[in-house]
């Protein structure tokens, strides 16, 4: 199994952006759940201190991609 279209919530500081290494993640694939064993009050803490990764790329479609494309709970679409 694989979970995709995630580094774009990431990048712009979705709770994905706070994961460490060590954190418990579930994949439910039959229940559709995607879940971190983290309280929203540390959820929270983490992002105050949390400042966006420079982009890897410059140009390029991938930098497009990385400026362009929208989280996959809005589709993942590339505008």
């Amino acid at each position: 199994m694989m979970a995709g279209h995630v580094s774009p919530e990431a990048q712009v500081g979705g709770p994905l952006a706070v994961l460490n290494d060590g954190d418990i993640v579930t994949v439910d694939a039959e229940h559709g759940l995607l879940e971190v064993e983290l309280s929203h009050t540390e959820i929270k803490s983490r992002l105050k201190n949390w400042e966006p990764p420079e982009l890897k790329y410059k140009r390029g479609v991938l930098f497009k991609y990385a400026k362009l494309v929208h989280s996959a709970a809005e589709g993942a679409v590339c505008y």
